[in-house]
C-alpha cells in the first residue's frame, strides 16, 4: 500500500515510522520540560527576589497600562499571580515565569522541527536549557525577559509557517505572527527586533521576496499595533516617559574603543563562553550559506539585530548588560540544534562530551547558588559594599517585623523615603504594601510615576537605606523636613546571620518634596 499525496508517494510502513519517530521525539522533549521544570520551581523558590524583581512585583500592585522602564506584560503577570495566590511569596510570583518557558522550550521543539526536522529539534530544545541568562533567569525570575522570549519563538514559528509550510492558509499565518509579535512588544520594546528581522530576510531573499508586495506582512503589522495601544497611551498620558528612558540609555556619553568587546565577553559569559562560541559558529555558517539554505538564513536575520546593536552602542561609555542581547542568541539554538544533531548521527567525540559536560556544570552552577541560599556566607565571598548577586536575592523581610516592633509600622501621616530606586523596590516588596513608599531621588524610575510626594506634606518620613550616614542624610534632606533624627539600624539576616544593617533616620514635617537631592551612594545601578 502507498499513500499518495501530491508530491510524494510514500510507503505505508515508511509513515508509520516517520509517525514514530516524531512521536519519540515529543516524548523525549515532554520528559525534558516535566525534568527541568521540577528543578526550575526548586531554584526559584529557593532564591528571595533579586533586585529587578522585587520592584516589578511592588510597582506592579498599581495596575496600569504600561510602566515607566518597560511595557507591561511582566508586572501584570506578577500582580496577577500574587492575586491568585493571594501572596507574594517568591515562588508564587515566579510560578508564571516557569511555566512560560516550559512552553518556550515546547516552541523551540516545534519551530526547530519545523524548519530542520524532528532530531535538531529535540537538541534545540535541550541545548537551549543550558543557558543560563535564557533558562534559568529569564525561565525563572520576574522579569520582562520571559514573556518577551516565549512570544517572539511564537511569532518566528507562525512566520516560518507562512514562509515555508502553508501555502493558502499562509494569510492567516501572518496575522498570528502579528497576533504574537504584538506580545513580543507588550512585554519588552526588544520585540521590535523581530519585524526588523523578518523584514530583512523578506528584502534579502529573492524566494520571499513577493510577500513584499502583498499587504499580509503589513497586516500583521497592524494587528501588532493594536495589541501594543496600551503601551502608546500610556506613555501619550505620561510625556513618552518610557521611550524617553530607553532612548537616553543609548546615548553617546563618551567614545571606548574596547567595549564591545567587554560586551561580547559578557554575553559569552552568561551564555557559559561554549555556549556562546557554538552559536557564533552557527550564525557565521548561516551567514556563509545565505543564498543555499534560507531557513537558516532566517534565523541569522533575526539574531543579527539585537547582538549587533547591544554590542556596537557599548562604544557610547554607558554600562550595556549582557542580557540585553539574550534575545538574538535566542534565535540560534535552532540552529545549534541542526549542529548538534549532525554531529551525534556522525559521531563526533567532541559533540558527545560538550553535551555530557555542560549539564554537569551547569547542576553544579545552580546547586552552589541553591546552597548558597540557605548555609551562611563565607566571609570572604560577600566584601563589604560590594555589588553582589547574592545580595540582590536577600529579601529584606525583617525590615517588616523590626517596624512593627518598633510600633512605626501602620502609624498615620509617616511614608518611607528610599534614596534609590532599587532599594526602593526591596523596602515596599518587603514592608507588603504596609506604608506608602517614595524614592526621593534624582533617578526614582517608576515610583516618579506612581508615588506623588506633595501628598505627605507635613508628614513625618522614615529614611531608609544601606550605608547612610547622618550627615550625608541631612544634606541631601535636611532643607526638606523640619528635623531628622538618627534611628538604631535594623540588621538584615541571612541563615541567622547578620549580613547587612539598613540604616534609619526619622525626618519629622515634609515641608517641600526633593526634587533634586544630590544624595550618592556606594551600590551601583540595578540591571532592570
Amino acid at each position: 500500500m502507498f499513500f499518495a499525496s501530491r508530491r510524494h508517494c510514500w510507503p505505508l510502513p515508511a509513515i508509520q515510522a516517520q509517525s514514530y519517530r516524531a512521536s519519540r521525539s515529543a516524548c523525549a522533549v515532554l520528559i525534558l520540560i516535566a525534568a527541568t521544570l521540577l528543578v526550575r520551581i526548586l531554584f526559584a523558590s529557593s532564591l528571595g527576589l533579586g533586585i529587578d524583581e522585587s520592584y516589578t512585583v511592588a510597582t506592579g500592585r498599581h495596575p496600569q497600562l504600561s510602566y515607566f522602564d518597560h511595557p507591561p506584560l511582566a508586572w501584570w503577570l506578577s500582580w496577577g499571580a500574587g492575586r491568585l495566590f493571594e501572596t507574594e511569596a517568591a515562588l508564587a510570583v515566579r510560578i508564571p515565569f516557569v511555566l512560560l518557558f516550559a512552553l518556550a522550550t515546547w516552541l523551540m521543539f516545534s519551530l526547530t522541527r519545523l524548519l530542520f526536522g524532528e532530531d535538531a529539534g529535540v537538541w534545540a530544545a535541550v541545548t537551549l536549557n543550558f543557558a543560563p541568562v535564557l533558562a534559568w533567569t529569564s525561565g525563572t525570575w520576574v522579569l520582562p525577559d520571559g514573556p518577551l522570549n516565549v512570544s517572539l519563538l511564537a511569532a518566528v514559528y507562525c512566520v516560518s509557517m507562512a514562509l515555508f509550510v502553508a501555502g493558502s492558509a499562509a494569510p492567516l499565518w501572518w496575522l498570528a505572527a502579528g497576533a504574537c509579535g504584538g506580545l513580543a512588544l507588550l512585554a519588552k520594546l526588544h520585540g521590535v527586533f523581530l519585524f526588523v528581522g523578518v523584514g530583512i530576510f523578506l528584502i534579502t531573499s529573492p524566494p520571499h521576496r513577493r510577500w513584499l508586495a502583498t499587504p499580509w506582512p503589513y497586516a500583521g503589522i497592524a494587528v501588532a499595533i493594536a495589541i501594543f495601544t496600551p503601551v502608546l497611551i500610556w506613555n501619550a498620558q505620561h510625556d513618552w516617559a518610557s521611550f524617553a528612558f530607553q532612548a537616553g540609555r543609548g546615548r553617546m556619553k563618551e567614545f571606548e574603543l574596547w567595549a564591545p568587546l567587554v560586551a561580547l565577553a559578557g554575553q559569552a559569559l552568561f551564555l557559559l563562553p561554549w555556549v556562546w562560541l557554538a552559536l557564533m559558529v552557527c550564525l557565521a555558517r548561516a551567514i556563509s550559506n545565505r543564498r543555499t539554505n534560507d531557513r537558516a538564513w532566517l534565523m541569522a536575520c533575526l539574531a543579527l539585530g539585537p547582538i549587533l546593536v547591544f554590542t556596537v552602542i557599548a562604544w557610547n561609555g554607558d554600562q550595556t548588560h549582557p542580557h540585553w542581547a539574550a534575545p538574538g542568541y535566542l534565535m540560534l539554538f535552532p540552529l545549534l540544534g541542526c549542529q548538534v544533531a549532525k554531529g551525534i548521527e556522525s559521531g563526533r567525540r567532541y559533540t558527545r562530551i560538550w553535551l555530557i559536560g555542560t549539564p554537569v556544570f551547569l547542576a553544579l552552577l545552580l546547586g552552589g547558588v541553591m546552597t548558597l541560599a540557605y548555609l551562611p556566607w563565607p566571609a570572604f565571598a560577600v566584601p563589604a559594599n560590594s555589588k553582589n548577586l547574592l545580595f540582590d536575592t536577600l529579601d529584606w523581610s525583617g525590615l517588616e517585623d523590626e517596624l512593627q516592633a518598633r510600633g512605626i509600622l501602620g502609624r498615620a501621616n509617616i511614608f518611607v523615603a528610599a534614596t534609590r530606586w532599587d532599594e526602593a523596590g526591596k523596602i515596599d516588596y518587603a514592608l507588603r504594601g504596609g506604608m506608602p513608599v517614595l524614592c526621593l531621588s534624582k533617578d526614582p524610575r517608576g515610583y516618579g510615576v506612581l508615588t506623588r510626594p506633595l501628598a505627605h506634606l507635613g508628614g513625618d518620613a522614615l529614611i531608609i537605606g544601606r550605608n547612610l550616614s547622618l550627615d550625608r542624610v541631612t544634606n541631601a534632606y535636611g532643607s526638606y523636613f523640619q528635623s531628622i533624627e538618627e534611628m538604631p539600624p535594623v540588621t538584615i539576616l541571612h541563615a541567622g546571620r547578620p549580613a547587612f544593617d539598613l540604616s534609619l533616620y526619622l525626618a519629622h514635617a515634609l515641608r517641600d518634596p526633593p526634587r533634586r537631592p544630590n544624595l550618592l551612594h556606594p551600590l551601583g545601578d540595578g540591571t532592570h
